[in-house]
């Protein structure tokens, strides 16, 4: 299937490691002009020179962290200067820290994770509208969790902001049909990621047993029997966001190998 996404400008936000690396890899892979951004500049630029070699078109790397609204404007504003448009945006952000509602009796963790999940994604539709509405085939496309659905153990913070995000989303589906620009979110379910690992290590140090011992419990919950990879991840990603998916909006797929036990 030929996805429609050749020459088609596309920004992915937090795009430097992880899930939002695999899509903007694919997006790229499928012939989009893809601006990656991430907090880390060394690893920025190793992601841009492997995902425009592997892919044999022109990548931009923009520096800035999505949890300030300035690097925000900078993404979309030197993005559109140097491609003079914008067809996709993928918004993603690295995700709140993990801990139950005890581990956070304090306001500002809220917050943080207010700014970090909700504002950022609010702040680069906000910012980058004006010119998905001059494309043909605007689409707008989060990067959320599967705790949308079904809430996680010990992610409080993301059980409960990400529903934010939907919300947001989904009005802007409704919103946004009659200009023709579809909003939609992907939700991963648990997928070998640097925050996978990371979330897994805690579990493990508050149980005193290995890694390896949580992630393939993690795994033998899944009806499939194992991990995603984030490769499986950002191809549904890239066809949900490309003129292939044309007539699907307001949509929350996860994506997690059925271990989503909601109907819908």
């Amino acid at each position: 299937m030929d996805l429609g996404l050749t020459g088609k400008i596309a920004i992915v936000a937090a795009s430097s490691k992880g899930l939002g690396r695999a899509t903007a890899a694919t997006l790229a892979a499928e012939g989009a002009l893809v601006t990656i951004n991430g907090r880390d500049r060394e690893v920025l630029a190793w992601t841009r020179q492997e995902i425009a070699v592997a892919s044999g078109t022109d990548v931009l790397a923009i520096h800035g962290d999505m949890a300030n609204p300035t690097a925000i404007e900078h993404l979309v504003a030197e993005t559109v200067r140097v491609r003079g448009a914008l067809d996709i945006l993928v918004c993603n952000a690295g995700g709140p820290p993990a801990g139950t509602f005890d581990s956070f009796p304090e306001d500002q963790p809220w917050l943080d994770a207010v700014n970090l999940t909700l504002m950022s994604t609010l702040r680069l539709i906000r910012t980058a509208l004006p010119h998905l509405k001059q494309s043909r085939t605007g689409s707008i496309t989060t990067i959320v969790s599967t705790s949308v659905k079904q809430p996680i153990p010990h992610l409080i913070l993301s059980n409960t902001i990400r529903t934010g995000v939907i919300g947001l989303t989904k009005s802007l589906s409704l919103e946004l049909g009659s200009q023709n620009i579809r909003v939609n979110n992907v939700c991963p379910g648990t997928t070998l990621t640097d925050r996978v690992t990371t979330v897994g290590a805690k579990r493990a140090n508050q149980e005193g047993v290995s890694l390896e011992t949580i992630l393939a419990r993690d795994a033998a919950e899944i009806p499939m029997g194992r991990l995603g990879t984030p490769e499986e991840f950002g191809r549904v990603v890239a066809f949900i966001a490309s003129p292939a998916a044309s007539y699907v909006s307001g949509v929350t797929l996860q994506v997690d190998g059925g271990n989503t036990r909601g109907l819908i």
